[in-house]
């Protein structure tokens, strides 16, 4: 059954249990039929008995009947007829057991036959008012067999009918309610990567209409990512380009015509550096890959004392550019759990994001979170220079998104944007804005281990 369609799995199902339903229904209607005639049948019976019992008791009964479905008869103590009705003349109705029941009380008994009284019957017998004699009824169950029979025939021929309207009827109603699925069935069919439509809704608000919903958010979602690939191979196509014409160019030159030793080193020089660009360009297009391999990251059990690790990325800083130049304000004891090597490019890269478009003096500030983040610690940089553009803000951690005093300044784009891959790698975030009165800071939450020590 799990292969058939689930318009006829649905009929099939509500068939089934409509016909025990109406299996039920049918037996108690024929059940609770022949047990109300069962008890018109003995009350009748026990009314004519009581009607019998004084005329019964006279010295000399008279028994003319009252139809051929009815007998009567008078028996003696020793189970003698003394008085008969001509439908059940002759042998006496009742055993010597059943008389002797009969003598001490009301007797209730059915019988195959009785005399000529048609089928079978049911006989009431009870003694006279004196206890010398006993009255015995009988009556015949036939009327009541054939109105249970005729019953039982209607409905062996309307059930099947009611059963077979409520089947079609049960897949006319599975039809109409899965005609929304198959309407959004067909419109996905249709949907391609290049098109913007989404699947119809039903006007009810019920589980298909959710189904829809969800699907057509799915498609919101991958319409988005497909978007986001594209202009991504779009944006690396253009960043590629530059250096390989760039390197392209110099060799071309280099081979042009005879060069000297040191033109040749020079142009091996200038081709290496667009070579090495390249490099770090594809290692930061491999890094981001990787970091979409996964949604939901759990951070890394590594554990990472804060202040030293800020000092070694600070130290190497300090060799090129004033001492004062680049300042840390971070607390001791301070710990988060991150990958080492993902924290000190990230604080490399926020750093030289600083020097190249701020303006000195770079703070790099480690602290403990506060609010609804109080189990992690935040590691902030900040500059003295323009600050961000307040209409790139939103945008800032966008893969190849550069403000416009920055597209002069070379780069790829990519640099926030790793910031913020390496930290969701590590199960913290990335934030950007601009501080008052002064430069911009960009932030990184990341975990705290459960027992980092907190100032």
């Amino acid at each position: 059954m799990r292969r058939w369609p689930i318009r006829i799995r649905l009929t099939a199902a509500f068939t089934v249990l409509m016909a025990l339903v109406l299996l039920g229904v049918g037996f108690a209607t024929v059940t609770h039929t022949r047990s109300s005639l069962d008890s018109s049948i003995t009350e009748a019976l026990t009314y004519r008995l009581r009607d019998l019992q004084p005329v019964a008791g006279a010295p000399v009964p008279e028994l003319s009947g009252i139809s051929r479905d009815t007998g009567e008869q008078v028996l003696d103590p020793a189970g003698r007829v003394i008085a008969s009705s001509p439908e059940v003349a002759g042998t006496a109705l009742l055993s010597p057991a059943e008389l002797a029941s009969a003598h001490g009380g009301l007797l209730l008994a059915d019988h195959a036959a009785a005399g000529t009284v048609d089928g079978p019957a049911r006989i009431a017998a009870g003694p006279t008012g004196d206890g010398s004699r006993t009255a015995v009824v009988a009556v015949t169950l036939s009327d009541r067999d054939t109105a249970v029979a005729g019953l039982r025939r209607e409905l062996l021929i309307a059930f099947p009918l009611v059963l077979l309207a409520a089947g079609v009827g049960a897949y006319l109603l599975a039809a109409f309610a899965l005609r929304p699925v198959e309407r959004m069935r067909g419109r996905a069919a249709a949907l391609t990567a290049s098109t913007s439509e989404r699947l119809p809704l039903p006007p009810a608000r019920d589980k298909i209409s959710r189904l829809g919903t969800t699907f057509n958010d799915l498609l919101d979602r991958l319409h988005a990512a497909l978007k986001r690939e594209r202009r991504f191979v779009a944006d690396a196509s253009h960043e590629l380009r530059t250096p390989l014409s760039l390197l392209t160019t110099e060799l071309e030159l280099a081979l042009r015509r005879p060069r000297t030793a040191h033109e040749l080193t020079t142009a091996l020089g200038s081709a290496l550096e667009e070579t090495e660009r390249l490099s770090r360009l594809a290692q930061d297009l491999l890094l981001l890959a990787r970091s979409d391999q996964t949604d939901t990251p759990a951070p890394p059990d590594t554990v990472v004392e804060l202040r030293p690790a800020l000092e070694s990325v600070i130290t190497r800083y300090r060799t090129a550019v004033r001492e004062h130049d680049v300042i840390l304000d971070c607390a001791a004891g301070l710990s988060v759990r991150a990958d080492p090597d993902d924290l000190d490019r990230a604080v490399s890269n926020l750093i030289d994001n600083a020097l190249r478009h701020g303006g000195p003096p770079i703070i790099v500030i480690g602290c403990p979170a506060s609010g609804e983040a109080a189990d992690a610690v935040t590691i902030t940089v900040g500059d003295h220079g323009p600050g961000f553009d307040p209409d790139f803000l939103p945008r800032a951690f966008e893969r190849f998104t550069r403000a416009d005093n920055a597209r002069s300044g070379g780069g790829t784009g990519l640099g926030l944007a790793i910031v913020a891959a390496l930290a969701g790698r590590n199960g913290g975030h990335a934030t950007a804005a601009n501080q008052p009165d002064r430069g911009s800071a960009v932030t990184i939450t990341l975990p705290a281990p459960p027992t980092s020590g907190r100032p």
